[in-house]
């Protein structure tokens, strides 16, 4: 299917490359800088600061393909001067403030843009070759900018493309995977390289979204990168599994659950309706978090089907001692009891990791419901012929 013109996806794909981007120059920069703060779309695309001040201020410039120039007239490299001419006429940046256009597309030689590439700079040529353009051309696109930066005295316009840079030939959006996962390449097994960048580059635009989202300006703390890139060293270990961040407070509508059997199991036993809620979105995170560690291939069949034989024992232990402790003739009310305290060691008690460093309890109370639903645990000392009858009554009644 064809694309409409007003179709969003460019405009999508070069904010989503801009994410990106932000990222990788951020794990560069944080080696040598672990105050750095960043902020998308704040003064421009990408900034970078120390202690409050703005110490790069970064236009983003993504093209699909390589065929876009940067020559003198260039639009996108006019917009950017514009936006410089702007902030350098508002006092915003400082003179020690690096401007920097980030481009896929590549500056020819001799151009403007080439002459403020971060190596063999001259910046007087590349001031010359600017007003020139700026005083011939009849771009009408372009007009804004040219007026822009005729209007800045000469000792203005060489302050500012003094602090101008032009890195040109930037990695378009399918290379940066190799270069992001160059900047991790010592986190994690190599064999869990990919996955490790999924989980890192999710966490990271969750947080770039909240950002946006704020009434005020949360820029994203060095400080936070380095602690996530610690918790996911940590979580992708041997003896450990990452947890996806959008599931851990997952929710999901508990009515549509109803006729699960877990769900007739809590109720068997008198269970509030709160309190199956909360059941129902543990059962829901864990069965989609080990759903994802097995298609992500972190996990296999195996590991699964041994961890649930562990909860199964565990949970043995509690129940038999329980119907011994009814013994034969027990009322109802008696056996509903005992059965609540089973279940409420589960809510609050039972930590049994799948891995030996994985303590995420919605993943041990999820599979217990999990195991429930398959009737393979229960709570109530007759659970099983109390299911049959009442499975057996709603197939009947259907």
């Amino acid at each position: 299917m064809n694309r409409s013109k007003y179709s969003a996806a460019s405009s999508l794909h070069g904010y989503l490359y801009q994410c990106r981007l932000a990222l990788l120059e951020t794990l560069k920069r944080l080696k040598t800088n672990p105050n750095l703060t960043v902020a998308i779309e704040t003064l421009d695309d990408v900034v970078f600061e120390t202690d409050g001040t703005p110490t790069e201020i970064i236009q983003v410039k993504h093209h699909i393909n390589r065929q876009a120039n940067l020559t003198d007239a260039s639009t996108d490299l006019w917009k950017t001067i514009r936006i410089w001419c702007d902030l350098h006429r508002e006092g915003i940046v400082q003179s020690s403030t690096a401007l920097c256009m980030m481009t896929t597309s590549m500056a020819p030689e001799g151009s403007a843009a080439s002459y403020l590439r971060v190596d063999d700079r001259n910046v007087a040529e590349a001031e010359r070759l600017l007003l020139q353009t700026a005083q011939t051309s009849v771009s009408e696109t372009n007009k804004y900018g040219y007026l822009s930066f005729c209007d800045l005295t000469q000792e203005s316009r060489r302050e500012l493309l003094e602090s101008a840079f032009i890195l040109d030939h930037c990695p378009l959006n399918q290379d940066i995977d190799q270069l992001l996962q160059e900047e991790i390449w010592t986190a994690c097994h190599r064999s869990k390289i990919d996955n490790f960048l999924i989980y890192l580059e999710g966490w990271w635009l969750k947080r770039i979204l909240k950002s946006l989202s704020s009434d005020t300006s949360m820029p994203i703390l060095g400080e936070e990168l380095d602690s996530r890139l610690d918790e996911l060293r940590e979580q992708f270990k041997s003896d450990a599994l990452p947890i996806h961040d959008d599931l851990k407070t997952a929710t999901v509508d508990h009515e549509l659950y109803q006729n699960h059997t877990f769900v007739h199991q809590l109720k068997l036993i008198e269970v509030g309706k709160k309190r199956i809620a909360i059941a129902v979105n543990n059962y829901y995170r864990a069965f989609e978090q080990r759903s994802r560690w097995m298609r992500e291939d972190l996990i296999l069949i195996g590991d699964i089907e041994d961890y649930e034989k562990q909860l199964v024992d565990e949970w043995d232990t509690y129940f038999e001692t329980m119907r011994e402790d009814l013994g034969d003739d027990a009322a109802e009310r008696e056996m509903v009891k005992a059965a609540r305290t089973i279940y409420d060691w589960v809510e609050k008690e039972a930590d049994i990791p799948i891995r030996p460093r994985s303590h995420d309890l919605f993943i041990t109370r999820g599979s217990y419901h999990i195991l429930s639903d398959r009737q393979e645990v229960g709570w109530h000392p007759e659970f099983r012929t109390r299911l049959e009858h009442l499975l057996e009554g709603k197939g009947a009644a259907e």
